[in-house]
């Protein structure tokens, strides 16, 4: 048994889909989430600074006396799994755990990808699929703009400018035959949607925040690091730019109001 918090952060706000699902298979655990708001996107960013703000984010939910981490974060988890090797706690990224899904649904072994540029460079989530499956066939897009329109809220089943740009990257892989496809950003999920219909029911979509949490919490049971079952579980959330819009961005994610308050740090004094 361990009480301590589950500490989850991401570049902004997409990680929020592990939360989500976290407090959906981990009611009794408390969370600390931080979104490096004032630091995003890290898609677009060098491998070098992507892991220096990694191990600065790492950094402030150690201060927080978390138990396990989560980067959920696709370009983190790419770039800077040695960040997470390093620390003094248990870590995760979202590659392998997502690779793992899509492994285990996919029947011709033709898996797409959609993330960040970082991501889609770093060929993370080929590497975990292929030490598996080495006859595996992995189609990689980025897809920068959609994260953009995710973050401004534009993701109704019925956008038509979110579909026009979405349709932009997705169409490649309906000529490569994929039956999977790795949501390879945790923005991503909330406009699943409108990529099944874009490619249709025949291709399988892989959520990377809800195969994360799953895996999380698969890890945690076996170390015998859950809290208690008579804990209260909830979320403290933290964000390094001001938080007034916050609120408004996080219910798209989390599927709930956000009543909680969200605070506002300074990351120049951390890590």
């Amino acid at each position: 048994m361990d009480n301590r918090p589950i500490g989850i952060f991401d570049s902004g706000l997409g990680g929020l889909t592990v939360v989500r699902e976290l407090m959906r298979q981990l009611p009794n655990e408390r969370l600390v989430y931080f979104g490096d708001t004032g630091r995003v996107p890290y898609g677009s960013r060098s491998p070098e600074i992507v892991k220096r703000y990694a191990a600065q984010d790492c950094g402030f939910l150690l201060e927080q006396d978390v138990k396990y981490i989560i980067a959920a974060c696709g370009t983190v988890s790419s770039v800077a799994a040695d960040v997470l090797q390093a620390l003094p706690v248990p870590a995760m990224g979202v590659v392998e755990p997502t690779a793992e899904a899509a492994l285990a649904v996919s029947k011709t072994g033709r898996i797409g990808v959609i993330g960040t540029s970082v991501t889609v460079r770093s060929s993370s989530f080929e590497r975990a699929i292929k030490r598996t499956r080495p006859d595996a066939q992995v189609f990689s897009q980025a897809c920068p703009v959609l994260v953009t329109l995710v973050e401004s809220g534009w993701v109704e089943e019925d956008n038509t400018a979110t579909e026009a740009v979405a349709r932009q990257y997705l169409e490649p892989f309906m000529e490569q035959r994929i039956d999977t496809l790795i949501l390879g950003c945790t923005h991503f999920p909330l406009l699943s949607m409108i990529i099944s219909r874009i490619l249709g029911e025949d291709v399988t979509l892989i959520n990377s925040g809800a195969t994360t949490a799953a895996k999380c919490t698969s890890l945690l049971t076996q170390r015998d690091m859950l809290a208690a079952s008579d804990r209260t579980g909830g979320c403290r959330f933290f964000v390094s730019d001001q938080p007034h819009n916050f609120a408004g961005v996080a219910e798209m994610f989390l599927g709930r109001a956000v009543s909680e308050d969200v605070r506002q740090i300074n990351m120049e004094g951390v890590g």
